[in-house]
């Protein structure tokens, strides 16, 4: 979710115009050309929640969520300690950053137990929906409307294969892709009042502290098998961390415009990984839903564009 995700955040997309700030050019790696940092991205992105998936048969899903937000969370305080950024900012900021720290706990828990029941391709489609609602309702042409209807018809379908067996795992979807809206909102706020570097991380460290209360318990036992923790820090890093690192330098050299163009092709990558790593093979109509989603997230206008 995630998010990215979400965050892109740590999932990053085009509407959220500066939680994240790239890198400046003189510190990216001439060699290594961006689109590269861009897959990078968007492979590690969806190969944590994979790894996930399979900690699901040892571990509580609640668990393995909370491995993964406190892990990348004590990667993020050991880097930057984000805390000195927190005390620097106003009353209103702070409240900004507390709400979007809770939400991105609520949408990674979301995300987590979405795929604890539905294939990883379908989840990380759904959660594009939200995005390409926010461009149409934000400039109103032809083109989002287009793109709107090819999101809603691809959402249906993946829906449709599946919801009569699993409505909970769809709640949780939907659930999810509410929540990423409700995220880049908090981003456009953020950016209005500046867009400080170093929020994301702030805002993973808070969602470390929210998830605790229902997700250490699940995640007792890896605490105390050296072999589990590994494995569940290692999905934070993968989840949020690594991708995190791939776009500021991916940012730094790409335009606006084309890393936007670019992010269209996550819930195919969402969908090569499911396959690749989890043998969870789509449907010829599951593969149309994807399809429909990816070529509206291509279509769509946002004001800034």
């Amino acid at each position: 979710m995630l998010a990215r995700q979400a965050f892109y955040f740590i999932r990053t997309m085009d509407e959220v115009i500066s939680p994240i700030k790239p890198m400046t050019e003189e510190r990216v790696h001439k060699l290594v050309p961006p689109e590269a940092f861009f897959i990078c991205s968007a492979i590690f992105h969806y190969l944590g929640p994979a790894f996930a998936v399979l900690l699901f048969a040892r571990l509580n899903v609640l668990g393995v969520a909370w491995l993964r937000i406190a892990s990348a969370a004590v990667v993020f305080a050991c880097w930057k300690r984000p805390w000195r950024l927190f005390a620097e900012l106003g009353a209103g900021e702070k409240r900004i950053v507390v709400a979007l720290g809770f939400v991105l706990a609520i949408m990674n828990v979301c995300f987590y137990l979405a795929i604890d029941r539905l294939p990883l391709a379908t989840v990380g489609t759904i959660e594009f929906l939200g995005p390409i609602v926010l461009a149409a309702f934000g400039v109103r042409t032809v083109r989002n409307l287009a793109a709107l209807l090819l999101a809603c018809g691809g959402v249906f379908l993946l829906t449709s294969v599946r919801i009569s067996g699993e409505p909970i795992g769809y709640t949780f979807a939907f659930a999810n892709c509410a929540l990423f809206v409700l995220y880049i909102l908090l981003g456009h706020r953020i950016a209005a009042n500046g867009g400080r570097s170093g929020v994301e991380r702030l805002a993973m460290v808070i969602a470390s502290i929210v998830v605790t209360p229902i997700g250490l318990k699940g995640a007792a036992g890896a605490l105390l098998d050296p072999k589990l923790l590994l494995a569940g820090a290692g999905v934070g890093i993968c989840s949020s961390v690594i991708p995190y690192i791939c776009d500021q330098f991916a940012m730094a050299r790409l335009s606006k415009a084309t890393f936007a163009l670019m992010l269209s092709l996550l819930p195919a990558t969402a969908c090569l990984v499911g396959i690749v790593v989890l043998r969870q093979v789509p449907s010829f109509s599951e593969l149309t839903g994807v399809g429909a989603v990816i070529a509206g997230m291509a279509l769509k206008r946002s004001a800034d564009d």
